[in-house]
């Protein structure tokens, strides 16, 4: 038998790398990153953080604590450009720079988005002042939602929500049954919809969602993946999930 010693050689500039810490329970998150990075010279990595039930502040701050280990393990000791922090209760509860603080100890130079700091920057890009708000939250945290867009000084015309006290059951929601109530939902004086969580199936309907009630619609996913992507110098026009896309 021959036997002899090749010299490997590696990658000179590898991809741009996003990583993701989602909820251990969530349907949904990662199929939509899939489904919107699909053809783009990204690599994209994935690891799942402990979730406590009832969805509280508490129990989500709780939960919070557990990510800093769970980043690092995200390709262990190698650099991710940006990472994301999969839950838009949660980052509002825990607060964006103790989410950040946590992430950075385990991957120091990386760069960092959550949805609810996302959404925000889509909804100031877009030049949006008031918004119609969907949860699907117990009403305790539909309320501490609420009132963080309130604080960020967007106006909110009209809310409504699921009152799902479990996050497993978030994913479980019939997009079609979404898609009904999203659209029979008051959307008179708003300047665009935002609908909140990354567990609800509402990425494959919000495409077809703004042509129906003709206002812009934002969802937690959507806003949460475009900021990744330009974080990542990757944010080109992508079509089929919302105006947001086509914004650059």
């Amino acid at each position: 038998m021959y036997l002899k010693k090749i010299k490997p050689q590696y990658l000179k500039k590898p991809n741009p790398r996003i990583g993701l810490v989602t909820l251990a329970s969530d349907f949904m998150i990662e199929k939509d990153f899939i489904n919107v990075i699909n053809g783009k010279k990204i690599d994209f990595f994935v690891n799942r953080i402990k979730c406590y039930n009832p969805l509280t502040s508490k129990n989500l701050i709780k939960m919070s604590k557990e990510v800093t280990n769970v980043t690092k393990d995200i390709l262990p000791n190698q650099k991710i450009d940006c990472v994301a922090y999969g839950c838009t209760s949660g980052t509002i509860a825990a607060g964006f720079k103790s989410i950040e603080k946590k992430i950075k100890k385990a991957k120091p130079s990386t760069k960092v988005v959550t949805p609810s700091t996302a959404a925000i920057k889509a909804l100031k890009k877009m030049k949006i002042k008031k918004i119609s708000l969907f949860t699907p939250y117990p009403k305790k945290l539909n309320d501490e939602v609420c009132d963080f867009f309130k604080r960020e000084n967007f106006i909110i015309t009209s809310n409504l929500y699921f009152n799902i006290k479990s996050d497993i059951d978030i994913g479980k929601v019939d997009p079609d049954y979404l898609f009904k109530v999203l659209t029979k939902m008051d959307h008179k004086n708003a300047d665009a919809l935002f609908v909140s969580c990354t567990a609800l199936p509402i990425l494959s309907i919000l495409d077809k969602l703004e042509k129906k009630i003709k206002k812009i619609v934002l969802s937690s996913n959507q806003t949460l993946i475009w900021d990744a992507l330009e974080k990542v110098g990757k944010n080109n026009s992508i079509k089929g999930f919302g105006k947001l896309f086509n914004s650059n």
